[in-house]
């Protein structure tokens, strides 16, 4: 805050006891002459090796197939509730309705 609740300006205060400086740090001297290490070799992995056509493929969708649930209601606002049965239904539409 620079100034008070009545407008006017308020003073600095100098820090009072052992004042420390801004540090500075020294940047990292790195050898520039060697470059970065990189394996040249070739790397063998076993799990390229399995030979499943199944290791990269999608995993196929999820789709519900009972019977139990007959639809799916709005609560409040994007709340979705699941409906079983017809009294169900109408219990959240009274609900809705106010």
């Amino acid at each position: 805050m620079t100034h008070d609740f009545t407008g006017r300006r308020i003073k600095k205060k100098t820090p009072t006891g052992e004042v420390y400086k801004k540090l500075n740090p020294v940047p990292h001297a790195r050898n520039r002459a060697t470059p970065n290490y990189r394996r040249d070799a070739d790397v063998h992995y076993a799990s390229v090796d399995i030979g499943s056509p199944s290791v990269c493929t999608a995993p196929d969708k999820k789709e519900y197939t009972g019977t139990l649930v007959k639809g799916i209601a709005t609560m409040h606002k994007s709340n979705a509730v699941p409906v079983i049965d017809q009294e169900q239904a109408t219990d959240i539409a009274n609900m809705r309705r106010g």
